[in-house]
């Protein structure tokens, strides 16, 4: 299945070259890919990430290991962030 990929902020230099300035990727997972599997093979620090969302929606931490996508969902990822 087809979903898409985003990583915001300084997460976009664990993309590939080509993806990096629209920040996002297709990719064809399984229908059994959790999301820590989608996301491991990009070797982001776990420390990195933050706040997930699926469609707008936040996942707890403790969900992304059972956690699976369907066809057409947007997984995006945003590293901690301080403001001020």
């Amino acid at each position: 299945m087809n979903i898409t990929f985003k990583l915001f902020a300084t997460l976009t230099d664990f993309l590939p070259a080509e993806a990096r300035r629209s920040n996002q990727v297709s990719l064809d997972v399984g229908t059994d890919t959790s999301i820590s599997q989608i996301i491991e093979p990009y070797g982001i620090p776990p420390k990195l990430v933050h706040l997930v969302l699926v469609n707008g929606k936040y996942i707890k931490a403790e969900d992304r290991g059972t956690t699976t996508l369907i066809e057409g969902d947007v997984l995006a990822i945003w590293p901690p962030v301080a403001g001020g």
